[in-house]
């Protein structure tokens, strides 16, 4: 009898790459994540300060080190690196298969610079270039959120040749800042003498946090404007992928192509369902396409694997999302705003969730 076919396996087939938003010692060292990439083709890894204070809080594999970087009198950030540095390195080491046997295109590790520096251009970018030289890993991405004071840090560190993971994007007009951002960091790195082939950059779109609250914006309005509900994310995803084919996928891309860059990625992200009503694999389901990544929590990956259908859709229904866009403008929902609003929240989830973390490590 043939074993049943992993839908995860099919949808790195169709061209997706699927990465895990989780990691722990727990997963390295018990074997977890190894085990992942082997069965489900899992191809990165993203992090943020929640998934490592979960980690940090619940893994008896960091207890050892919190008690003697204590003993010494580290201060509760530097502590805190010390601590995850050796994390993502390991993971950056079991990725990196992935990352040669695609020439750098996949095979990444996400880390995160200090929420308190979102607004800060220049300590991202010192931040950024500090982790970089710490984990010592090609196949590393610095996390930066896409505020306008992180879209300045972005283009300066891919100028200088470290490869980015953008953060906190909700809205089309994030998703066009953050690949001019990167453009020009393009241009200047390579204008430099600097070689873009080793730059990897990916954009990474939140979803259900959109539909979360377009939702209730529509619930507030009642009526047809109900019918609208539960849309929102997945037609944003569509039209930020048809905005990355205009500009990466065309003649105005090749100058750059010709020297080696690669495309910037868009990641779909927050692809955990908030809304229980809505199918478990709302935001995998709708949206696999090639050169696209979707990070997904263990849930949604254990329900993906569990009862998912791979299937190309992210092409599919484009009319759909921009017909749906209109609907939502009429209704008097401003989708800019939305985003402009979320973003603004999303900084301050993040900078809650990092304090929490140093106070459990002060």
């Amino acid at each position: 009898m043939n074993a049943p076919v992993n839908p995860l396996q099919q949808t790195k087939q169709l061209g997706q790459s699927i990465w895990l938003d989780n990691l722990s010692r727990t997963l390295i060292h018990e074997g977890g994540l190894k085990k992942l990439i082997a069965e489900d083709g899992i191809s990165g890894v993203t992090s943020n300060p929640a998934i490592f204070f979960n980690a940090i809080s619940k893994s008896p594999y960091y207890h050892r080190d919190v008690e003697r970087l204590k003993a010494a009198n580290t201060p509760a950030e530097p502590l805190y690196e010390s601590l995850v540095i050796p994390d993502i390195q390991a993971a950056c080491d079991l990725m990196r298969d992935e990352y040669d046997r695609t020439q750098g295109r996949d095979g990444y590790v996400s880390l995160e610079v200090s929420p308190a520096l979102a607004h800060d251009a220049a300590g991202t970018l010192a931040a950024g270039l500090r982790l970089k030289a710490a984990v010592q890993r090609k196949n590393l991405l610095i996390k930066v959120p896409a505020t306008p004071a992180g879209l300045i840090a972005i283009e300066e560190l891919i100028a200088q040749g470290c490869s980015v993971n953008v953060t906190l994007m909700f809205s089309l007009a994030h998703v066009d800042g953050v690949a001019q951002a990167y453009l020009r960091g393009l241009q200047r790195l390579i204008d430099s003498g600097g070689d873009p082939r080793v730059v990897k950059s990916v954009a990474s779109l939140f979803l259900s946090r959109v539909d979360t609250l377009v939702d209730k914006q529509l619930d507030s309005l009642g009526g047809d404007a109900l019918k609208l509900r539960g849309k929102a994310g997945v037609a944003l995803a569509k039209l930020a992928y048809r905005a990355y084919q205009k500009t990466f996928q065309s003649d105005a891309f090749t100058k750059f192509a010709t020297h080696g860059a690669m495309p910037q990625t868009m990641l779909w992200a927050s692809t955990g369902t908030k809304n229980p009503a809505y199918s478990d694999v709302l935001y995998v389901e709708s949206l696999i396409g090639p050169q696209t990544i979707n990070t997904v929590p263990d849930a949604t990956l254990a329900a993906f694997r569990d009862h998912g259908k791979a299937t190309a859709t992210l092409e599919t229904g484009m009319s759909d999302a921009e017909v749906h866009f209109n609907a939502l403008a009429k209704a008097g929902i401003d989708m800019r705003q939305v985003g402009e609003t979320l973003q603004a929240e999303g900084v301050v989830l993040f900078e809650q969730a990092f304090d929490q973390l140093l106070k459990l490590l002060a």
